[in-house]
């Protein structure tokens, strides 16, 4: 089955350009022109991933990140034309699992997006469940409970969790976790990982202040306590 991906962008040449190449690769394409649109279309159908800009009309591309997390955990990246880091983690923060700097190269948005269908693939994959107290990690169908309430993680959170659980105790620093989850090649700043570490600690902590699970190691970096 096609992956199918939605492009949001005012800027219709760009929309243009990303469709004709995705559809080049067999990918079926849907187009959104400002950020109300984004989000119907996002509540309407199922995507594998959506492309998103941030400078919109009518909703900008971090409201409508926004609320897409209230329904949806599918992959979003974030396009954007401002080269201020901060602007980049603010995406992030919103619950946006990657971003890409205008002006950007086709052939780096399309290796963006295979490599986040091969992490969210669930084929040929074997059953494996994690469990840790009352923390439950299932890496087939890539849910997360505690206790009996499910927890909704985006893609990235989810790839943190999945490789610090895998190997308990073993203490990672930022730079090791940005090139195992995020590639050799991520350009983004190492405050990427500090983003994702304090919204998984929100998300599965009842203090998150004192963290259960996602823990620090002062002066080098994370690990998981089993």
């Amino acid at each position: 089955m096609a992956n199918k991906v939605l492009v949001v962008d005012d800027e219709r040449t760009i929309v243009k350009g990303i469709k004709f190449s995705l559809e080049q690769d067999g990918m079926k394409v849907d187009c959104a022109y400002d950020g109300e649109e984004a989000v119907n279309l996002a509540k309407a159908n199922t995507y594998d991933i959506i492309l998103l800009d941030v400078m919109l009309p009518v909703i900008d591309g971090f409201e409508v990140c926004q609320q897409i997390r209230e329904f949806s955990q599918v992959p979003i990246v974030m396009l954007t034309a401002k080269g201020d880091d901060m602007d980049k983690i603010l995406g992030l923060d919103y619950g946006a699992d990657d971003y890409i700097t205008k002006p950007f190269n086709i052939l780096e948005v399309k290796a963006r997006i295979k490599a986040i269908m091969r992490r969210t693939s669930k084929q040929d994959k074997e059953v494996s469940v994690l469990t840790f107290g009352s923390l439950v990690v299932n890496e087939e169908y890539r849910r997360v409970y505690v206790g009996d309430r499910e927890i909704n993680l985006t893609s990235r959170e989810f790839d943190v969790l999945e490789f610090l659980v895998a190997t308990p105790g073993k203490v990672y620093n930022r730079s090791e976790l940005l090139h195992a989850i995020w590639g050799e090649d991520f350009p983004g700043d190492e405050r990427t990982v500090d983003v994702h570490v304090r919204r998984l600690r929100e998300k599965l902590e009842s203090n998150p202040s004192e963290p259960r699970y996602v823990r620090t190691k002062w002066g080098s970096g994370y690990y998981f306590q089993a």
